[in-house]
């Protein structure tokens, strides 16, 4: 994500910003440029810092407020690149609805627009019958504490996702009583758009085969692995090949779950590298280990980069939150397994976005493993 700003303003923007703070000015976000604009009331359209005008109007979902995108004025829709792919929103008649319908849609912009930057294609079920969808649903059984009628999950590119997870008190409970060390609206959707993509990119493409040899075979009994998952605890030593313990469950999860790190890694490295970050060597570090700066693309960067500079700032970033009170941002282990399964993600995102040909990087595994043995960081220890 880079360090945004207020095209009249220069005020600095969080991505979910629909009002400049400083010059009140109405704000839309172009996600094909990947910038703000602002709305100019003297001449009534939209400009870029440049002062260009721009053909635009914002998103229909805008109306509630859930919404900062624009969309191009000629599109019938008037839905923007992410609202496209709603199919069911909540019930907005039901008092907090709307405020936690906006926690999701903010989340969810967040995510696609990291996709959109790894190059990948994001298709509405009205494009391809196989294409992405969402259905966001009020569950009132959830909302009690009972047990859920609706369940978040992922089916043949519908991703549903239960309203009690935008609710902070409740999806913390229910985290504790998973046993999970982070559970987010933006993990959510990471994960179920792994599984979307697993079944884009891997099902019925070359890829199945290493696929299988790394995560697995995923013809192994879905319901049977998740019975088991829950009733018996990980096999001991599952830090060295799995990046969560809900991956040791089955092929699928394992991928899912890699996918949404891949996504965490990228998504946060940018960020950092948009604000110029940059990180002195460690004091336990092996010699001559360079400044840890973000001089490059996270979304086009091999893993052997992206781990390398991603264990330093993830430690880093532990002991700031840790210095608040707050949990470790990232507690997870990046063993040598794990990114062996983060090099096969990157490759296939980059090889599906016309970046990346067999061949090109054939000891990408090799010097990954390099990359992270060379750092020996615990990033959720303690």
């Amino acid at each position: 994500m880079a360090a945004y700003s207020c095209p009249n303003c220069r005020q600095l923007l969080h991505f979910e910003t629909r009002v400049c703070p400083s010059c009140a000015h109405a704000l839309g976000f172009a996600p094909v440029s990947g910038g703000f604009l602002h709305f100019d009331t003297q001449g009534g359209v939209w400009r870029d810092a440049q002062r260009v005008s721009a053909n635009v109007l914002p998103c229909a979902n805008a109306r509630y407020g859930v919404c900062n995108w624009v969309v191009d004025a000629d599109d019938p829709n008037r839905m923007c690149l992410a609202c496209r792919h709603n199919r069911i929103i909540p019930d907005l008649a039901v008092a907090g609805v709307l405020e936690r319908w906006t926690r999701i849609e903010d989340a969810k912009r967040r995510v696609l627009h990291g996709l959109m930057r790894l190059g990948l294609t994001l298709e509405t079920k009205a494009q391809n019958i196989h294409g992405l969808a969402f259905d966001f649903l009020y569950d009132p059984a959830a909302e009690q504490g009972a047990s859920p009628q609706h369940y978040t999950g992922h089916d043949n590119g519908l991703i549903t996702l239960n309203l009690v997870e935008a609710d902070d008190a409740q999806r913390e409970r229910i985290r504790r009583e998973m046993g999970e060390p982070y559970r987010t609206l933006v993990g959510h959707f990471r994960h179920e758009i792994g599984h979307y993509f697993w079944s884009r990119l891997v099902q019925f493409g070359p890829d199945l085969i290493p696929f299988r040899s790394l995560f697995g075979d995923e013809r192994a009994d879905y319901q049977a692995a998740l019975q088991a998952h829950y009733a018996t605890p990980p096999p001991g030593g599952w830090e060295d090949h799995y990046v969560s313990a809900y991956a040791t469950m089955h092929p699928w999860e394992d991928f899912a779950e890699t996918f949404a790190h891949h996504s965490h890694i990228v998504d946060t490295l940018a960020t950092i590298g948009g604000f110029g970050t940059r990180l002195d060597p460690m004091p336990a570090a092996v010699p001559d280990t360079p400044d840890s700066v973000i001089d490059f693309d996270p979304y086009t960067a091999d893993t052997a980069t992206l781990t390398a500079h991603w264990i330093p700032f993830a430690f880093a970033i532990n002991e700031i939150n840790r210095s608040m009170g707050q949990p470790d941002l990232y507690p997870f282990r990046l063993s040598p397994g794990v990114v062996l399964k983060l090099d096969f993600v990157n490759r296939l995102v980059a090889f599906y976005a016309g970046r990346w040909a067999p061949g090109e990087a054939e000891s990408s595994d090799i010097r990954a493993l390099v990359a992270t043995l060379g750092q020996g960081v615990e990033l959720g220890s303690g």
